[in-house]
């Protein structure tokens, strides 16, 4: 299955244009409507979803490679973990190592790529989900890229949100949102907009 995925995805990089955000995620975030929220909410930037349904970081940096490097990403959304619970229980440093080891290439790639490490949802607040965050951010603080935390269930209204950006761009005060912008409005709007 996975092979057919990758197929799939090195197809959709020959239309693809690079420099744009990429989401590189596991399980619901291959599912994420990109198109119609960056409609929704005039997010000029490109954005392509890279996600696959049980991503491993054991995985991740070889399937980086081959689906999200030919890209050259200005933005990387990594959204991983979801999938490494067993493999965090056993080796926690081995889970840390395979994620530096990701966000090393990334950076090799291109040194100005800006990486968001976004945590694991953990709506039941398990213990194991919260541990694993903790390391999430520790690794992202100790590389310099964002952490973004939709840990928890967040008040937002993405109907209001939307109208009232709407507003706003319509009248000129703001302009729609472009890839510098905050990393966090990015997330809350790809990551967040069921919630």
């Amino acid at each position: 299955m996975r092979e057919t995925e990758i197929k799939k995805y090195i197809k959709l990089n020959e239309f693809a244009e690079s420099g744009g955000i990429v989401i590189f995620g596991c399980g619901q975030d291959k599912n994420i409507p990109t198109c119609e929220l960056r409609q929704a909410f005039s997010v000029e930037a490109k954005i392509y979803n890279r996600s696959f349904d049980n991503l491993s970081i054991t995985d991740a940096l070889n399937t980086y490679k081959e689906i999200v490097a030919p890209l050259a990403p200005e933005t990387v959304l990594l959204h991983i973990g979801e999938a490494d619970k067993t493999l965090f229980i056993q080796s926690s440093s081995e889970f840390d190592a395979k994620y530096l080891a990701l966000i090393e290439f990334i950076k090799k790639q291109n040194k100005n790529c800006r990486i968001a490490v976004i945590s694991l949802t953990n709506y039941n607040n398990d213990p194991q989900i919260e541990e694993m965050n903790k390391h999430l951010k520790y690794i992202a603080d100790s590389e310099q890229c964002e952490y973004e935390d939709i840990a928890n269930k967040k008040v937002w209204s993405p109907k209001s949100t939307m109208n009232t950006a709407s507003f706003l761009y319509s009248i000129g005060f703001v302009h729609p949102l472009k890839n510098q912008r905050p990393l966090y409005d990015l997330v809350k709007i790809m990551f967040c907009y069921e919630v």
